[in-house]
């Protein structure tokens, strides 16, 4: 590093402004300054300039070491003779074997980054607590690798599995911090809790690869997880029907996923037909075999007009009495007269007779007794109940 800060400071005394002075390496130069060490002994290259300019930056990072730059010459691809593409494919799942047969779960969220870790099959210990300690040591190295091939950053949070020994906590924790010691991010490391959480916070240095070479799902948006038909078919009925009531009534077009339209219109269609029914529309449901989940779009179509509904004359109807005769067995003729509207029609007239009381000399149980009113000179009719019945007054004729 201090050669490359003497060969920058000597092409800036030579050179003019404006002129580039250095440049960030590319992806050769940063592997080396980044990832080698004195542990490495060959670095393999493949393709002769990939090699030259490998072998020039090691020259002027670490003249001894530039022997272990080596041109790699067989036909065969170098990544797949080494097995790095399955490697590298091996970063896009969210699973890591360990080689006890345990395994780490790794789910990258917007807050944080939760690691999970799992014995599985890693049952040859004697006793649980030592199964505990050995997955969890075993763990420590293999999130601290993770951590650095998909360039991690941020709060990351640590599930070990549960040990009761205290010194068991120590030694996990020592563990981690010896694997993240060549890291070249700044990392703080917390302890292990009462429930078996570490908290760590890494430096975020560049994308992380999983960001970089993935993007979210169009159909579930990067959840994992999707509505049912049953769910989606009734969000798709109430937004006709909040549509229908905030923006007013109109012809709507419905497209949405297959499963859907074919849910709704064989299990809601009493209920679609009762939202045509109530505000007077045509709804149409079309399947669309681009939305998936719970995509969906409404289509506004023309106003919906209200049907018109023919015009009925009014008829009024007025009773009108006659003289009432009130006999033991006798009947009251009511005389009522029926106006209609119109110029040319007559007022027509009929007769409807009520019996006021039975034959004999038993009264029925609407017979009536004539009683004084105690305040006025007018009598009032009872009924055998007590309840009085006062007498109507008869209506003018038209």
């Amino acid at each position: 590093m201090l050669r490359l800060w003497e060969n920058v400071r000597d092409l800036t005394l030579k050179s003019t402004a404006p002129c580039l002075v250095y440049e960030e390496g590319d992806l050769i130069k940063r592997s080396i300054r980044d990832l080698y060490n004195k542990d490495i002994d060959e670095i393999l290259v493949a393709g002769e300039e990939a090699h030259r300019e490998a072998k020039e930056f090691m020259r002027m990072l670490m003249p001894s070491h530039a022997k272990n730059v080596q041109l790699y010459k067989e036909p065969e691809p170098l990544f797949i003779k080494y097995e790095v593409e399955r490697q590298l494919n091996q970063m896009f799942s969210p699973v890591v074997t360990l080689r006890s047969g345990g395994y780490i779960v790794l789910n990258q969220t917007e807050a944080l980054v939760a690691i999970d870790v799992n014995s599985g099959r890693a049952t040859r210990e004697y006793s649980i607590e030592d199964t505990a300690l050995k997955t969890n040591l075993e763990a420590s190295e293999e999130v601290a690798r993770q951590v650095r091939l998909r360039d991690l950053a941020g709060l990351i949070v640590i599930d070990y599995i549960d040990m009761d020994e205290r010194r068991n906590n120590r030694a996990v924790e020592r563990k981690l911090k010896e694997a993240l010691r060549h890291d070249r991010a700044r990392i703080q490391v917390g302890h292990i809790s009462h429930f078996g959480l570490m908290e760590m916070s890494r430096q975020r240095l560049r994308q992380g690869v999983v960001e970089v070479s993935t993007m979210p799902c169009p159909v579930c948006q990067g959840v994992g997880h999707i509505r049912s038909t049953e769910s989606v078919a009734l969000m798709i009925l109430r937004s006709i029907e909040d549509h229908l009531r905030t923006q007013g009534p109109a012809n709507i077009t419905t497209s949405t996923s297959p499963e859907a339209a074919l849910y709704i219109l064989n299990h809601k269609r009493a209920y679609l037909h009762d939202i045509e029914a109530r505000y007077r529309v045509t709804i149409v449901i079309q399947a669309d075999d681009k939305a998936h989940g719970g995509h969906f779009t409404l289509e506004r179509g023309a106003e919906a007009i209200p049907p018109v509904m023919p015009e009925t004359k009014a008829v009024q109807m007025e009773p009108v009495h006659a003289p009432a005769h009130v006999n033991g067995g006798g009947d009251e003729e009511e005389e009522i007269v029926v106006a209609a509207e119109g110029e040319d029609q007559r007022p027509q007239r009929r007769k409807r007779r009520r019996r006021r009381s039975g034959r004999g000399d038993q009264p029925s149980a609407q017979s009536f007794k004539t009683v004084p009113h105690p305040t006025r000179t007018s009598t009032i009719k009872m009924t055998e109940k007590g309840s009085p019945r006062w007498p109507r007054r008869p209506s003018r004729r038209l």
